[in-house]
């Protein structure tokens, strides 16, 4: 992959797994405790969520394209969204995080506390524990898409994630593969910020282009004799973290100001973690560490 696929699939692999681990974690719990009769209202919520994120998306990109008629509303709709899709994804890591070791107590605290209220209540249960993740995909996949030369291929490139997502998650919930979910998430959490740093510089960028923020023809340094953009590495680096061998001061200024201190906060309870023993996770039901 080249270009924002690699951006794109990272987004579809992390969102989708997580989404796709809350779900195992609701339907596991259904079937241990004999209640499979309410299996059909989980799934109706979790189809209403994945319909509304879809249509989310498709609301961004005809909003863009057909509703803003011109070239500065529409450099400014896609950087206000590239600004809202890094707080989100800021604040989904960092929540991930903190969340992970109890989120599975919740979720089977709530669905058993829905299923005495009754079947709207237990789609609702799990229609909110999905369309967050859902409508953080679309939102990500719309910033992060801008940078792409064709506007089908990050749309396959995250399909291609949420997919891969999907199998993984079926996979641990049969206890087929075990693997360090903690790990995952701490590891594709790190590329994470390096994309969303990426994308805000896509936001300064477009900000610039619609006149909002000043020194677009400001360039700081160009290095594209060294990084270029027509060679894999400079696609790669460019498609993945926004990293262009001529930007401008204020797109560099915002890539590191945002970059790295968010990386070193995310990273630091694992650079201070005394070195142990990884242990191999447990399949997703089993208990509530897997969704860790």
């Amino acid at each position: 992959m080249s270009d924002a696929l690699v951006a794109a699939y990272l987004i579809g692999l992390r969102e989708g797994l997580e989404a796709t681990l809350v779900v195992s974690i609701l339907v596991a719990f259904l079937v241990r405790s004999n209640r499979r009769e309410q299996l059909p209202r989980v799934w109706s919520g979790v189809g209403v969520a994945v319909a509304l994120s879809i249509g989310f998306g498709a609301l961004l990109t005809y909003t863009s394209t057909t509703l803003l008629a011109t070239h500065e509303q529409r450099e400014l709709f896609e950087a206000i969204a590239s600004v809202a899709a890094v707080v989100f994804v800021t604040w989904m890591i960092f929540w991930m995080r903190k969340a992970a070791r109890s989120i599975a107590g919740q979720l089977r605290t709530k669905l058993d506390e829905a299923i005495k209220l009754g079947g709207v209540a237990v789609a609702l249960v799990a229609f909110l524990a999905v369309v967050r993740e859902g409508l953080e995909t679309a939102l990500l996949y719309f910033a992060s898409a801008q940078a792409a030369e064709r506007p089908i291929a990050p749309l396959l490139a995250i399909t291609g994630g949420i997919l891969t997502s999907v199998a993984l998650g079926l996979l641990l919930y049969l206890g087929a593969v075990r693997i360090n979910l903690t790990t995952f998430f701490t590891w594709t959490g790190a590329l994470l910020v390096l994309v969303a740093a990426g994308i805000l510089k896509y936001g300064v960028h477009d900000f610039q282009e619609a006149g909002v923020l000043p020194g677009g023809e400001n360039t700081a340094f160009d290095i594209t004799g060294v990084l270029d953009p027509n060679r894999w590495y400079g696609a790669l680096l460019e498609g993945m973290f926004n990293i262009t061998g001529d930007p401008s001061w204020l797109e560099v200024i915002a890539w590191l100001a945002y970059g790295v201190p968010v990386l070193v906060l995310f990273l630091m309870p694992v650079l201070r973690r005394p070195a142990a023993p990884a242990p191999t996770s447990t399949p997703v039901p089993a208990r509530e560490g897997a969704a860790r």
